[in-house]
């Protein structure tokens, strides 16, 4: 079993998760972590319970959950309200997003594919791309 060494500084939490050192200080700040306990020296001390945090706030970030959705799950976790229901429901709303998300770009991606197609790629001055893009 690994033991989780007390006195962890931001730095080893942040490596530990796989997350920037500067993203764990931005987290605080917008109190999706707790403040830290300090060290006699005022150093922060942070324990597994704040690694085990951290690494759920990564992955939900790695699935597209915005930071008020992650919000949302961790109160939901914080106040022992955990509800399969209540998580559903976040999930299937960003899921939905996630959709429309993918039909947006599937039609950007036509679009982009057509402007492209309608150009011959020379060193011209006159560029179709351009001149779609610049077009009322």
């Amino acid at each position: 079993m690994h033991t989780f060494p007390k006195n962890l500084s931001r730095g080893n939490l942040a490596q530990r998760s796989g997350v920037n050192s500067e993203t764990v200080r931005y987290y605080e700040k917008i109190a999706l972590l707790p403040t830290p306990d300090r060290s006699a020296g005022g150093h922060r001390v942070y324990q597994e319970d704040d690694l085990q945090r951290l690494c759920f706030i990564r992955r939900c970030r790695e699935m597209g959950f915005s930071l008020e959705e992650i919000r949302g799950l961790l109160s939901l976790v914080d106040g022992q309200q955990v509800s399969c229901e209540r998580v559903k429901c976040i999930a299937d709303e960003h899921l939905q997003d996630i959709k429309k998300k993918i039909s947006d770009l599937e039609k950007m991606e036509k679009t982009l594919r057509t402007l492209s197609s309608s150009c011959s790629g020379d060193d011209v001055p006159e560029c179709p791309i351009i001149e779609s893009l610049q077009a009322n």
